[in-house]
């Protein structure tokens, strides 16, 4: 088994025609090119009962390893493409660990061939080149994250069972500007990962000048909407209003890689309520909901900062607007300050648990509260499947060097 410490892609898959169906790509839904082969024997040597060694000719050739069997219980034998039956963490299942940081004694551990597709470290790369700033194909924006491997039913491979676009009831979304999937936000919010990032707006999901961009604080999509169960969350210092407006939300039901022990996402949230609605009732909200509920997260929520406070203007992690640690550069050429008062996090990491091959249910969800005024932004990107063997738990931390 490969370790290290490091964290690795969801896959990456060549960019996809827009008229490709769900169920084909890349990464994680190749079959192995690796065969299972009985091993050969030797002359046999027999004895007598005496013990005296009589030499005949070759006996029966040694069957090797049974290849109907799952010697190591990683849900795959020999004959369903095992490569090495003796690691749990090495099947068609797993996702490729490309291990670039050395263990304790300062050496690269040799590299595996995790996914058993014959290639060692075939991390593939970039999948969403090419994805219109407007365009509203629910895949598109799982490849937008990073998501890119695509798995079915009927297979154990890891990737992307399903996407969709939501409302907070979990209902379809129609289309509207309230998506985008952008190369940048303004000149100085750069992409986490891959080529484009997701984007989900209470209003328009756009920078200033861009078609289809709002151009001011407040721009109604849905309108009114019913929040997820649980939701909005309360922060007991500052309760929100019970009543949402231009709900949109990415709904993706993920399986994930044989070895992986957890996943990542970066994240980036921006408001016009900042500060003028700090701690009031209209405290728009980013959720990132798990199904099944991991431990260590609110009502399935895993985004929020170390007091539990969910991802709205009250959040403990907001560090861009005049006067802030970072100041107003992210803020440039996004829309957010032109008009009146803006503010943003920096850019976000929120980290949860997964066991190894279970399907998961995973939402991102935005909406304004208590009205439909001052609308708020998430970025969304960088996903990856944590894969070092190492315990994951449910957290969030600023990004220490973020692109």
């Amino acid at each position: 088994m490969s370790v290290g410490a490091a964290l690795w892609s969801a896959g990456g898959c060549s960019a996809a025609p827009r008229d490709v169906a769900l169920g084909e790509g890349g990464g994680g839904s190749a079959v192995s090119s690796t065969t299972a082969e009985a091993g050969s024997g030797g002359s046999a040597v027999a004895t007598t009962s005496s013990g005296a060694a009589e030499f005949g000719g070759a006996g029966p050739e040694d069957p090797g390893p049974p290849i109907d069997v799952d010697a190591d219980g990683d849900g795959f034998t020999l004959a369903e493409g095992d490569c090495n039956d003796g690691d749990r963490n090495v099947n068609p299942g797993a996702i490729e660990v490309e291990v670039l940081t050395p263990d304790g004694q300062g050496d690269v551990p040799e590299p595996a061939d995790e996914d058993c597709d014959g290639i060692v470290d075939n991390v593939l790369p970039a999948c969403d080149t090419n994805i219109a700033p407007a365009d509203f194909d629910a895949i598109h924006g799982a490849n937008a994250i990073d998501l890119c491997a695509v798995a079915s039913p009927d297979d154990r491979r890891w990737g992307v069972l399903s996407a969709r676009y939501v409302r907070g009831d979990g209902s379809p979304a129609q289309p509207t500007p309230a998506v985008g999937v952008l190369d940048a936000f303004g000149p100085n919010v750069h992409v986490q990962g891959g080529r484009r990032m997701l984007v989900l707006s209470s209003g328009h999901a756009r920078v200033a000048g861009w078609p289809g961009a709002c151009n001011n604080v407040s721009c109604t999509t849905y309108g009114p909407g019913e929040a997820p169960p649980g939701f909005p969350q309360d922060n007991p210092d500052c309760p929100p209003s019970s009543n949402i407006n231009d709900d949109i939300g990415l709904e993706l039901v993920l399986r994930a890689p044989t070895n992986a022990t957890g996943y990542e996402f970066a994240f980036k949230f921006y408001t016009f309520e900042y500060p003028e609605f700090v701690c009031e009732s209209f405290n728009d909200q980013f959720l990132a909901l798990a199904t099944p509920a991991p431990p260590g997260s609110v009502d399935g929520n895993l985004s929020f900062d170390s007091l539990g406070n969910p991802v709205s203007v009250n959040i403990g992690f907001f560090d861009v607007c005049e006067g802030c640690p970072l100041g107003t550069d992210e803020l440039e050429g996004t829309g957010f300050g032109l008009w009146n008062d803006a503010g943003a996090t920096s850019w976000l990491r929120t980290q949860a648990p997964v066991k190894g091959g279970e399907e998961l249910t995973l939402r991102f969800q935005i909406f304004d509260t208590g009205d439909e005024m001052r609308d708020s932004t998430a970025l969304i990107d960088g996903f990856k499947w944590v894969a070092n063997g190492g315990t994951v738990a449910v957290e969030t931390t600023p990004i220490e060097d973020p692109r």
